[in-house]
């Protein structure tokens, strides 16, 4: 078959039982492609021969030439797994440091006792390195020890990491792996960055050993694109990077799919649901961006940046619990977990006259998990995915979707248990399943104060979770496109990402651009497109934080806006957000590249009352993607030139002071293809001094968009 024209984006996502690969449009994110094949664990090229497999299958299948593939990312649970199940390398902590230092390091030992598993407690070594001349030796006392990895730590390593480097340099002249805290972070709090450095290295030599083995198998399949991997906050690293931070990969499952809403979906405000066949993996978007925290490992607190994902136990395949005379639960455990197909994607024929029986799906399960005994002799799961079937809410198309006969046979024998009807008990069923996940739903809008946030569902099991769900909270719904790849098509979307974080007293401007700088050089070195990068700068002066974080991707995306988005579609978008009727919303501003729209609304504040109309600022790219909302906005157009004068002075108009000091607005820039948020930042001067390391390679005549909100 002839290879195509056009760029594509290829994504893979490695499960524990298959490998789904797809294809993906570099410039319409058309899919392609897509292929599933069975995860390799037993093969001796581990999971790197079926990511070979899919791979092939997929170039076949959709006539794709290796020279065609601009882009390849992989997502992979095998770091989250290994940190579950404890199955980590033996780890040395080379502890450097004399006096109070050395007793410091020398605590760290007790990392020992952390148990990732039951009864797999994390295997550590200890030497100490009183000073940079002694790191060889203690290198050596560890591997004696049976180290497999080494970890340098040095207290205020993060000031001056003399010491921490001596270490590394030592275990690798003698070839053996090694890191060290400041690697990891630059933040200070020696027992939390240790503990993120030595769970690093547990993964290492195992993750270390994969990537050599995909990125043979990828070269092997003629494909010489760079090679990405997900990380855990929902973008993408460089395979350099993922052998140097291993651990940034871990929890990396959710992330991709979210990261496939966030593009594929144009979600930019509300939840996305990830319903497997046992759970169902909520995370948020907030004015179009993840949201991301410090995740915990081990049971404790680390460095690294992960999705702010809460996971609850219910999924397509979650079983029905019944007492004899009415449902108690639906879930944890799961069909898979008992080994049993679905009633409902059984023949209608086989389950005429089917019995309703209760099981325990595990041995030492209680016997209440219900399941239907055919006539035939065979056993089905009465599942969650069988109620949403019988009550029609599973939406035509979808993966789920069963025959309508099908399930309502499945659903009968528990109608009649209960003495009610096929419907009434499929929506009891439904009602006790959605329960959890709606107090989670409704939790996390409270949290981030979400704008009339959207429901997307992916994942196999979406269309069991989410429709049911939209209806009963009254938000608005819908099923991702290919929900049963979302996962793989986040990898083949998502942005190259950088987080770096500096603990700095008093910083100055100039600290803040050389965080700043930092972090747009890192996504630009793992192939980033430089005009493109966006970078979110936060400073937190109670704890002297700089945070700043960097997406950029590999290419950047020039689409022809006239002739890809629906002009009536993006203003019914902007008024379900706003809350008005689409005739009611405006354009404010325009780039080449964005457009400002907007709508006067009331908004309900934190007392629950609705304030006076306000302008709702959304700012919508050329791809049609809600990339910002905002309240009561000014929005005000300059050029580049005289943007910083500009921004200056509206600065100074809007700066509130209060018994806390002065607190500068939150301000944005469009300009070019980026949105510079400055939001993050409340002191004038610094606000500034961004605005013009943001300013400073652009055109002076190039026309720009402030956006400028009063903090309340």
């Amino acid at each position: 078959m002839p290879s195509r024209s056009g760029p594509v984006r290829i994504g893979v996502d490695v499960g524990g039982t298959f490998t789904d690969a797809v294809a993906v449009d570099a410039r319409s994110f058309e899919l392609l492609g897509q292929v599933k094949v069975p995860t390799s664990h037993d093969h001796e090229d581990g999971v790197a021969h079926g990511i070979l497999e899919a791979l092939e299958k997929l170039q076949a299948d959709a006539g794709i030439g290796a020279n065609d593939v601009s882009f390849l990312a992989h997502g992979t649970t095998q770091a989250t797994n290994a940190l579950l199940e404890g199955d980590v390398a033996t780890v040395g902590i080379a502890g450097v440091g004399t006096g109070f230092d050395g007793f410091a390091t020398r605590r760290l030992a007790s990392l020992g006792k952390m148990e990732l598993a039951p009864g797999r407690k994390l295997p550590v070594r200890f030497a100490p390195a009183h000073t940079p001349a002694d790191a060889g030796a203690a290198v050596e006392t560890l591997v004696r020890q049976g180290a497999e990895v080494i970890v340098a730590v040095e207290p205020f390593s993060v000031d001056d990491p003399e010491g921490e480097r001596a270490v590394v340099s030592a275990a690798r002249e003698r070839d053996v792996l090694a890191t060290a805290t400041h690697e990891i972070t630059s933040l200070y709090g020696l027992t939390k960055r240790a503990r993120t450095a030595v769970l690093n290295a547990g993964i290492m030599p195992r993750m270390v050993s994969t990537a050599d083995l995909v990125e043979a198998s990828v070269r092997r399949a003629g494909i010489t694109a760079p090679l990405m991997v997900v990380r855990g906050d929902g973008g993408v690293m460089s395979l350099p990077e993922m052998r140097h931070r291993p651990l940034l990969t871990a929890l990396s499952g959710p992330a991709a799919g979210v990261a496939g809403a966030l593009m594929g979906e144009k979600l930019s405000e509300g939840l996305f649901l990830e319903t497997g066949g046992t759970s169902t993996d909520i995370s948020v978007v907030r004015r179009g961006r993840v949201q991301v925290r410090h995740a915990h490992l081990g049971g404790r607190e680390t460095y690294l940046p992960a999705l702010d994902v809460r996971t609850v136990g219910i999924g397509g395949g979650s079983l029905v619990r019944f007492s004899g005379s009415a449902v108690t639960a639906v879930g944890p455990r799961s069909a898979h977990i008992a080994g049993l197909p679905y009633a409902c994607f059984a023949p209608a024929s086989a389950l005429t006259g089917a019995k309703l029986v209760t099981v325990s799906p595990q041995p030492d399960d209680p016997a209440d998990y219900v399941a239907l005994d055919t006539v035939d002799g065979r056993r089905y799961a009465l599942t969650l995915t069988c109620a949403a079937n019988a009550l029609g809410v599973v939406p035509v198309g979808s993966y789920a979707v069963a025959e309508p006969d099908a399930a309502r046979l499945a659903l009968q024998p528990l109608a009649a248990a209960l003495g009610t009807s096929v419907e009434q008990a499929a929506r009891t069923v439904l009602g006790r399943a959605v329960k959890p996940v709606r107090s989670v739903v409704e939790d996390l809008v409270r949290e981030y104060r979400l704008d009339s946030p959207a429901l997307v569902g992916g994942g196999g099991g979406a269309a069991a979770v989410t429709p049911f769900l939209g209806v009963e909270s009254g938000h608005e719904w819908r099923i991702a496109a290919h929900a049963e790849v979302i996962s793989p098509l986040g990898a083949a979307l998502a942005l190259v990402r950088e987080s770096v974080e500096r603990i700095v007293p008093g910083p100055s401007d100039a600290d803040i651009l050389a965080v700043r700088t930092e972090a747009e050089s890192a996504v630009v070195g793992q192939g980033a497109d430089p005009a493109g990068v966006e970078v979110e700068v936060t400073v937190d002066p109670q704890r002297n934080l700089i945070r700043a974080i960097a997406t950029g991707s590999t290419e950047l995306r020039t689409k022809d806006r006239a002739s890809t988005v629906d002009e009536e579609a993006v203003r019914a978008a902007v008024a379900r957000s706003v809350g008005v009727a689409p005739a009611e919303v405006h354009e404010l501003a325009s780039t080449a590249y964005h457009r400002v729209l907007g709508a006067r609304a009331r908004r309900r504040g934190l007392l629950g009352r609705f304030g006076a109309p306000v302008e709702q600022v959304r700012v919508v790219d050329g791809e049609g993607v809600l990339r910002l909302h905002s309240t009561g906005a000014v929005v005000d157009r300059t050029d580049v030139g005289s943007a910083q004068a500009r921004v200056a002075e509206l600065v100074d108009r809007h700066t509130r002071y209060g018994d806390g000091g002065s607190r500068a607005p939150a301000v944005w820039l469009l300009v070019g293809p980026k949105i510079a948020d400055l939001s993050g930042v409340l002191d004038r001067d610094q606000l500034i001094a961004l605005a013009g390391a943001e300013l400073k390679t652009r055109a002076t005549d190039e026309p720009l968009v402030v956006i400028l909100e009063d903090r309340t």
